[in-house]
């Protein structure tokens, strides 16, 4: 008996510990938009494939740029921080892979986010010839032809680096943007611009949204234990193009 109340009384602790750790996490949030005359982007061309152009029943939006339904929300965002997190502490990378689909003859999702070390499982919903080309600096190169009886493929990019394109040179419309990192905080926004970076250590950050086409801002940030703090970015398109 008394070891049954020693154990109980011992996962009570670990679980007021837990608690209490996750309680002193601070969490940065915020909302990134568009600012300015938005570009009249044509839609994708797919007329070169008959197969690629009667998988869509409307024209297929360019997903350069990706806003809300309020009109200036961006989605595609790679939210991260930069630095400011303890040195020397390491991440695991998660045991599941990135999950990137070739479907409908677009790359999905658009852009994303793997740990070094995590296996990237490439699909071919599409059944049909693709090709994913990675065209990173730091990882090697690879180009992979996905005939249309080979479902899936994996690879795995060992080191971090910041987002680079990812090609389909069967269909040249087809394009995502991919970044390895080796942490656990960063952020993809979604159509409402939104991002939440969460469980931070107290201290002091720099946080960078970047934009496949309009690159990257950075701000900095101070947050104490339990702090939520809001950070905004807005994104404008380059002079001469407004």
């Amino acid at each position: 008996m008394r070891f049954v109340r020693f154990h109980v009384a011992g996962l009570a602790v670990a679980g007021l510990f837990a608690c209490c750790t996750a309680a002193s996490a601070a969490t940065v949030t915020g909302t990134v938009t568009y600012d300015g005359k938005v570009p009249n982007l044509k839609p994708l061309a797919m007329d070169a494939d008959p197969v690629c152009a009667g998988k869509h029943k409307a024209p297929v939006p360019n997903e350069m740029l990706k806003l809300g339904a309020s009109g200036n929300t961006m989605g595609n965002i790679i939210v991260r921080v930069v630095s400011g997190l303890p040195e020397g502490k390491t991440y695991p990378p998660p045991k599941d892979p990135m999950v990137m689909d070739q479907n409908g003859c677009l790359y999905n999702p658009h852009v994303f986010v793997l740990y070094a070390g995590q296996p990237l499982k490439v699909l071919n919903s599409d059944g049909i010839l693709h090709n994913v080309h990675a065209l990173p600096s730091v990882n090697p190169q690879f180009n992979m032809a996905m005939p249309p009886t080979v479902k899936e493929s994996e690879h795995v990019f060992d080191k971090a680096e910041g987002p680079f394109q990812i090609k389909c040179d069967v269909h040249p419309w087809m394009t995502a943007y991919a970044m390895v990192i080796t942490n656990p905080f960063y952020s993809v926004t979604g159509d409402d611009g939104k991002y939440k970076l969460a469980d931070l250590p107290a201290g002091t950050y720099e946080i960078e949204a970047w934009h496949e086409k309009l690159g990257k801002q950075t701000q900095k940030i101070t947050v104490a234990e339990g702090d939520t703090k809001s950070v905004d970015f807005k994104f404008s398109p380059p002079a001469a193009a407004q």
